[in-house]
C-alpha cells in the first residue's frame, strides 16, 4: 500500500474507513476507553495528514534535477510548484506557438517528455508523457501496468478515454476539491501512457490548453 499518495486516491468516506482499519482488528471484547481514545487519536492524526493542504503535498521529494527531482509529486516537479509562478531564473519557458493568451504551455530541456500548463501565471498542471522518465514517489511512470497502478493507487475512478477506443483515464476521487490531484492515461493494453498532476478543471484538459 502506498503512503499518503495512496490515501489521497480514496474518497473521504473510504479514506476514513481505511484509516480506522489501520489501527488493528477489533477483538471480541470491547476496547478499554484508553485504547479507544488512543486509536481514535491515531486515526485522526492520519486523517489530518491526508486532508491538510500542507501535509498532503509533502509525501514526495520536490528537490531539483537528480534522483529526487525526477519524482512528480502533489507539490510539483523540481522547482516547478503547483499554484505558484514558474521560477524566473529556472529552466522552464514557453517554446513554439501558443494556443491561448491566458493558458500557456511551458517545457524544460531538463525534463524531456514533460510539459506544464500555466493559467493566470501560475502552474496548474504538469504532464509526463511518452518519452518521460519521471515517476511518482511509488515508482509509477509511463509503461507501468494496471496491476501496479491498482496496487499503488487503489480506488481511482475509471472513465473512457476521449479519443482512444479501449483506453482509460484513472483519476483521484474528489479531484474537484481544488487541491492537486492525479489523472493517469491507460492504453487499451493496460499500461500508463501519461501522468497528469494538477488542479481541476485544468487537470481534465485533453489537448494541452483545451
Amino acid at each position: 500500500m502506498s503512503r499518503i499518495f495512496a490515501l489521497l486516491a480514496l474518497s473521504p468516506i473510504v479514506a476514513i474507513t481505511s484509516l480506522g482499519a489501520c489501527s488493528g482488528q477489533r477483538s471480541d471484547s470491547e476496547p478499554t476507553s484508553e485504547a479507544a481514545n488512543a486509536s481514535g487519536a491515531s486515526a485522526q492524526s492520519a486523517l489530518d495528514a491526508v486532508v491538510s493542504p500542507t501535509a498532503a503535498v509533502q509525501f514526495g521529494d520536490a528537490a531539483g534535477p537528480g534522483a529526487g527531482g525526477r519524482v512528480l509529486t502533489l507539490s510539483g516537479l523540481g522547482t516547478l510548484l503547483f499554484d505558484q509562478a514558474p521560477p524566473g531564473d529556472g529552466p522552464w519557458s514557453e517554446r513554439g506557438a501558443q494556443a491561448s493568451d491566458t493558458c500557456r504551455v511551458i517545457t524544460s530541456a531538463d525534463y524531456p517528455g514533460v510539459y506544464a500548463i500555466t493559467e493566470g501565471g501560475k502552474v496548474r498542471r504538469i504532464t509526463a508523457g511518452a518519452s518521460s522518465n519521471v515517476t511518482s514517489i511509488e515508482g509509477i511512470g509511463v509503461g507501468s501496468t494496471r496491476a501496479q497502478v491498482n496496487d499503488a493507487f487503489p480506488g481511482f475512478q475509471e472513465t473512457p478515454h476521449k479519443y482512444v477506443a479501449g483506453a482509460k483515464y484513472l483519476t483521484t476521487p474528489g479531484a474537484e476539491n481544488g487541491r492537486p490531484a492525479v489523472r493517469l492515461e491507460m492504453s487499451p493494453q493496460g499500461k500508463v501512457t501519461a501522468i497528469h498532476i494538477g488542479m481541476m478543471p485544468t487537470l481534465g484538459y485533453v489537448e494541452a490548453c483545451s
